[in-house]
């Protein structure tokens, strides 16, 4: 009987491995996805735009030069989206560490003032990997861009002015501090006014600083006592003071970089030279914005009347109709060519003065 069972076991075992060899394999279980198998390729996330700026010295509030170029700046920053950031200087000793210190912080740093010039060259060297920008003066460097501005072409139109308005024939110059770039600004300015008016006595002063209004103020006093009627100055927030002297002793007062004539409480700004740093500040942002950033001065921009970065303004309605006649016949003379503007005192010496009828 046990026999028997035996081989009934075996007979069935032998058969229940003849079927299970011929089974196939059960599929194996799918594998379960991982969140980075199931999400969707994406961009790169581009990083976001940042700049800002460094002052001269004077700061905003200047009413001219600063606030200018800071006017730039924020229009391109509206634009874009972004809230610029702002260092101010208060003292050439800032210009470096100010640089170092916005360039840590933005992709692109913007300065104004020609005064940069040597902190704007070792920051670019030491902050290789990031864009700067730099007004009134060029350095030769492939991550900065400069802007320039034919200064003496749009002194020479107020200049102008300045000489066809006089009632006394003795006009003033109030400059900054005494570099060429200012220079430029009074032989334009004598230029001009010798062009209209031969006999005119220009009488020049320079006040040492671009931000003691004081200072503006009592050279521009001096000047008044000297007979002069009508005072341009290039002093950046100097000429609040030349301003303030206008409104007090009733002479006319020109403004720079900016058409200053709100500036006066009694309207004695008789017109004013702009000289767009505004689009150059802008010019440069958007530049960097759009990816056409090129620096080198082989790239540097020159801008005059020609291309519309500095001229005259009167928004104070205060130059006579038939002298501004005259200033735009003279702006074209310089335009195409007929009139060159001297920019230092060699050029000066040589300018002959043509009549424009």
């Amino acid at each position: 009987m046990f026999k028997k069972v035996l081989v009934l076991l075996l007979a069935l075992t032998l058969v229940f491995t003849m079927f299970t060899g011929c089974a196939k394999p059960a599929p194996a279980p799918a594998a379960t996805p991982t969140p980075e198998a199931t999400a969707a390729p994406t961009e790169p996330a581009k990083p976001a735009l940042s700049f800002g700026m460094v002052t001269d010295v004077g700061g905003l509030g200047d009413k001219s030069f600063n606030d200018s170029a800071w006017d730039g700046v924020q229009r391109a920053g509206k634009e874009l989206g972004v809230e610029p950031k702002v260092l101010q200087s208060g003292k050439q000793e800032d210009y470096e560490s100010n640089l170092g210190n916005m360039a840590q912080s933005v992709d692109l740093t913007v300065a104004v003032g020609f005064l940069f010039e040597q902190a704007m060259a070792a920051s670019a060297d030491q902050y290789a990997d990031k864009k700067f920008g730099v007004v009134d003066t060029v350095v030769d460097k492939p991550n900065v861009m400069s802007a320039t501005f034919k200064a003496n072409e749009g002194s020479f139109l107020v200049g102008v002015a300045a000489g066809l308005t006089t009632k006394s024939n003795v006009v003033g110059f109030v400059g900054g501090m005494d570099f060429p770039l200012i220079k430029a600004f009074e032989v334009g300015f004598r230029a001009g006014v010798a062009s209209v008016n031969p006999k005119a006595k220009i009488l020049i002063d320079y006040t040492g600083v671009f931000d003691n209004p004081d200072k503006g103020k009592e050279v521009a006093l001096k000047q008044l006592k000297q007979k002069a009627d009508v005072i341009y100055h290039a002093s950046g927030a100097c000429g609040i003071g030349v301003i303030q002297a206008a409104d007090e002793k009733g002479f006319w007062a020109i403004g720079v970089d900016k058409d200053q004539s709100a500036e006066s409480k009694n309207n004695k700004v008789l017109c004013s030279m702009i000289k767009r740093v505004d689009v150059a500040t802008y010019t440069m942002v958007k530049a960097y914005a759009d990816n056409t950033f090129k620096g080198g001065a082989a790239n540097a921009a020159s801008l005059g009347l020609k291309e519309d970065g500095v001229g005259i303004s009167d928004n104070g309605k205060n130059v006579d109709p038939a002298v501004m006649a005259v200033v735009e016949k003279y702006k074209a003379a310089v335009v195409d060519g007929t009139i060159v503007v001297p920019a230092t005192e060699d050029e000066i010496k040589a300018f002959k003065a043509t009549e424009i009828k």
